[in-house]
């Protein structure tokens, strides 16, 4: 299975831990995914962030609603979480989230690991460039939610 690689990072002025306790809330990705996704968490009330967590999800592909469950398989507090799609569109989606003190503020880091049915040419075609978009969204939203 070809496997495909996304990276980014932004700074962001609050301290490590008020950045670190936005992103334990799972509610919160709604507020940072875009619209034309039309992200929606499925999983009913309070979701405890921690090692083996279930998220269930609803989202549109180029207007195909999908399902997607996520499962957290790394949790460090402070530090970093990974999640990891159990359900959904992707053959893989594997995406670490870092976080560490800089400059007074913090460094948020993402990786992330995909493989999609299609390989390589469905990957340049679409899924790249929508990966792309939706995390410059995400860095947009970010910067509105913690103005530097």
């Amino acid at each position: 299975m070809k496997t495909h690689s996304f990276t980014t990072e932004m700074w962001l002025k609050p301290p490590l831990e008020e950045v670190f306790s936005f992103f334990s809330d799972a509610r919160n990705l709604e507020r940072i995914t875009p619209p034309w996704v039309r992200f929606q968490i499925l999983t009913s009330g309070e979701i405890p962030m921690r090692l083996g967590a279930l998220i269930d999800y609803r989202i549109r592909v180029h207007g195909v609603p999908l399902r997607w469950q996520s499962e957290i398989t790394l949790w460090e507090p402070g530090r970093r979480f990974v999640d990891e799609q159990r359900r959904g569109p992707y053959r893989l989606w594997i995406h670490e989230h870092r976080f560490s003190a800089k400059d007074g503020g913090t460094l948020v880091e993402d990786r992330v690991e995909y493989a999609v049915p299609g390989g390589a040419l469905v990957n340049r075609l679409f899924v790249a460039n929508d990966v792309a978009k939706i995390f410059e969204y995400r860095k947009r939203k970010l910067e509105e939610i913690f103005p530097s």
